[in-house]
């Protein structure tokens, strides 16, 4: 069994399973209900594996329900991203998308009975006098002075106010619940707020829109959903979302569950500093690949099967869920070491030339994509008399212990000869720009006689090697809390080195790769080809996923 298949203990997964075995529900409803106000993050891939994966697990369902009751902020732009990532993620919904204005015509009537009831009113305070009156932690609030009023009146302002009679922010519609409660949710919550502002779905039709409290659980109850699963900071909201509930007709009463929120560090998860990074410019849009959109992880290259790995590793539970960002990257790096194949490709190019290489002798090499994959196939790496390798691999003056490259030194090529460096050509500045060096013709496929040779570096033909931009992506922020400092902007912790574009080489049998399509560079790290601007055959774009191996610490430490 793999361990993506292996259920991992928790508490909610141990509710649902003692609900079942009690015969409490026949079957599991569960839903994912993102706000269609922004692209979703790392931190509702946490939830849409949550939500998705308990239904799969219990042979039960998942809705994808919208809360679009915020018309100002919503677009159909971000409902189709969400789709799009839920698919990509590996899930899908029960039957149709659903969306809380499906349910405003119920709504509306609910509310009604609440007002019938005696249970709920219509309230002309401001939003500053509503603040005053709703005291503090420490202090009980205070009735509204309408909050008496007979039901006949609240029935008839409530209509009008569905009427468009009244200017916006005039009146709303509160519940009459207890404005001493401990739990200031529960202090008379505005549950209608009269609001002009055109609906993506719903268009001119309400000028009135429910609040997400009020909405969420009857919602829920409709769809008949048997465990609500939310984030923690909705623990507080649960008596209100149980009191509705309580007073209606509805034909089920779901539990809510909450759950710690992701916090990933090194990164933010709040939609609107997500926003902000993109209307002022300093990302390329929702789906840059240093954003810890869903959409920008996937066009850096992660995988599906790499963040469901993840949100298995950071689990479920109560306490605080703030996850350092190796462990993202350690799950999407296991992923790809057993997935992509690997090919050659050189990012900081330094040219050599082989002075002994004889055309038609000095001989090529077949080499295989990956060597625990032979099913993946092998390509020819052809050699020729000059080559590509990474600057990075010689050194004039190595340091102790150096294995690369060297005046005087040896090292293999990849998949080809031993070379020597014989000599370093200077420019007139006296950078090195280019290496003479010398192959030993007895080394293709095996050891030289008398001698260990410890290094081996990457290298490409120049002849037959492709150029490609290669974006080199890092840590979007330097701080682990980049929101965390009261004192300072978020944006005063952005990486300025978060993104290297570098004009590199690489092998040509990538030539007519799909965009999307993921490799291993040799000794570099792993690399997807961009999903928006890589052009087979033409303009060849890769964006760096992940380094082979977490070197943040050492680095930045």
């Amino acid at each position: 069994m793999s361990s993506e298949t292996t259920p991992v203990a928790h508490f909610i997964r141990n509710i649902i399973e003692d609900d079942l075995k009690s015969g409490k529900h026949q079957s599991i409803v569960t839903r994912f209900p993102p706000e269609p106000n922004g692209y979703l993050h790392v931190g509702h891939a946490k939830s849409i594996c949550l939500n998705f994966g308990m239904a799969a697990d219990h042979q039960g369902k998942c809705n994808l329900r919208f809360d679009d009751t915020n018309p100002e902020k919503e677009s159909e732009e971000y409902a189709q991203s969400i789709q799009d990532d839920v698919r990509w993620m590996g899930f899908q919904w029960d039957g149709a998308v659903r969306w809380a204005s499906d349910y405003f015509d119920a709504l509306y009537d609910y509310a009604v009975d609440l007002i019938k009831q005696g249970k709920a009113y219509v309230c002309d305070l401001t939003p500053d006098e509503m603040r005053a009156y709703r005291g503090t932690l420490t202090e009980a609030g205070r009735n509204s002075p309408f909050r008496e009023r007979p039901v006949e009146e609240n029935l008839d302002l409530f209509t009008r106010m569905k009427n468009g009679e009244f200017p916006d922010g005039a009146k709303v519609l509160r519940a009459k619940i207890d404005m001493a409660a401990p739990n200031i949710n529960l202090r008379d919550p505005v549950i209608y707020r009269i609001k002009r502002a055109h609906h993506i779905r719903t268009g001119d039709k309400w000028c009135i829109y429910p609040m997400y409290d009020y909405t969420h659980c009857i919602s829920d109850a409709l769809e008949g959903i048997t465990h609500s699963l939310c984030t923690l900071e909705f623990e507080d909201h649960r008596p209100l979302y149980d009191w509705c509930l309580d007073q209606l007709p509805v034909p089920c009463h779901p539990r809510q569950i909450e759950f710690s929120r992701l916090e990933l560090q090194y990164t933010i998860t709040s939609k609107r500093k997500l926003l902000q990074l993109v209307t002022e410019n300093r990302v390329s849009g929702w789906n840059d690949p240093r954003m810890p959109t869903i959409s920008g992880m996937r066009r850096r290259g992660y995988t599906p099967e790499g963040l469901r790995e993840f949100a298995k590793r950071i689990g479920i539970s109560k306490s605080d869920n703030t996850v350092d960002m190796s462990v993202l990257e350690s799950s999407i790096r296991d992923d790809l070491e057993t997935r992509v194949p690997r090919v050659m490709a050189v990012i900081k190019p330094l040219k050599v030339t082989i002075t002994n290489f004889v055309e038609g002798e000095t001989a090529s090499r077949e080499a295989g994509f990956h060597p625990n994959h032979p099913e993946f196939g092998s390509r020819l790496v052809p050699f020729s008399k000059e080559i590509w390798i990474e600057a990075d691999d010689f050194a004039e003056t190595p340091p102790p212990g150096w294995q690369r490259l060297t005046v005087g030194g040896e090292v293999r090529l990849r998949y080809s000869y031993v070379i020597k460096c014989d000599e370093a050509v200077k420019d007139g500045a006296g950078n090195v720009v280019e290496l003479k060096c010398s192959i030993d013709p007895n080394t293709l496929g095996k050891n030289p006689e008398g001698r260990k040779v410890k290094g081996v570096i990457h290298w490409l033909s120049c002849a037959a090697a492709l150029p490609a931009e290669i974006r080199l992506y890092d840590r979007l922020f330097t701080m682990p809390k980049p929101d965390g400092d009261k004192e300072r902007d978020f944006q005063d912790f952005l990486n300025p080195h978060s993104l290297e574009t570098v004009q590199g080489w690489i092998e040509a049998c990538v030539k007519d790769i799909a965009p999307e399509t993921r490799y291993q560079f040799e000794r570099l790290g792993y690399f997807c080809s961009d999903r928006v601007e890589h052009q087979p055959g033409a303009k060849l774009v890769f964006n760096r996923t992940v380094t082979l191996k977490d070197s943040w610490a050492k680095e930045h430490g």
